[in-house]
């Protein structure tokens, strides 16, 4: 694991709570300038960034979480910010078809939470803050296919965009595991998903759902 805060506090904090959890980590900076070259040496399964960070403090986290999916496909990248920004940093990763994730700050003092969301997106799954997917979801859409889901199917869609199993969302939408499929299978065919496999269509539908 490698994180990239530019406050020295909050990175220190990051790398224990990471540390206490059990995660090795192999590198840590300030600059996201130097997270490529990090990765590069260290081949970690997943880089925690900040999405702003010096010099402009804008969108220098951003462009670094491209350079390394890009370059390194199999590392997966959990951005975490201050704010809600929609329409920049997760619009940007759902072009990538590798693991990515987007938390804000305020999630971190739930360790747990952030370990599942590390864990997800260094297995090559999404793990989307369920306050993003609900601004994402109440956001007028462009998408004429999102707009032929059912409502049990958007939430269907959003529990998946957090990166939640299919067990999860059962468990949270009180459903049976045939209905669960029933919806699952729906949303891929009206999303133009009927071929390939379970995973990759189940990210397919994430990313067109981000891109929305």
């Amino acid at each position: 694991m490698i994180v990239a805060e530019d406050a020295p506090l909050l990175r220190q904090a990051l790398v224990r709570l990471l540390e206490d959890c059990g995660v090795e980590v192999v590198g840590q900076t300030g600059e996201a300038g130097d997270v490529l070259g990090l990765v590069e040496s260290a081949r970690p399964d997943a880089v925690l960034l900040d999405i702003r960070m010096p010099p402009t403090h804008t969108d220098e986290g951003v462009r670094a979480a491209e350079a390394v999916l890009a370059r390194y496909p199999g590392t997966g990248v959990l951005l975490l910010s201050q704010y809600v920004e929609t329409s920049a940093a997760v619009h940007v990763l759902a072009r990538s078809p590798g693991g990515f994730g987007y938390l804000l700050k305020e999630r971190v003092a739930d360790a747990a939470e952030l370990y599942d969301a590390l864990r997800r997106v260094a297995a090559g799954e999404p793990a989307i803050d369920p306050e993003i997917v609900a601004r994402l979801m109440a956001r007028r859409r462009a998408d004429r296919l999102l707009d032929e889901l059912t409502e049990r199917e958007r939430q269907v869609l959003a529990l998946m965009a957090e990166g939640r199993s299919n067990e999860a969302i059962r468990e949270r939408l009180h459903v049976g595991a045939k209905t669960l499929e029933t919806h699952i299978r729906s949303v891929f065919t009206k999303l133009g998903l009927e071929s390939g496999g379970a995973d990759n269509r189940r990210v397919l539908a994430v990313l067109a759902y981000l891109r929305s």
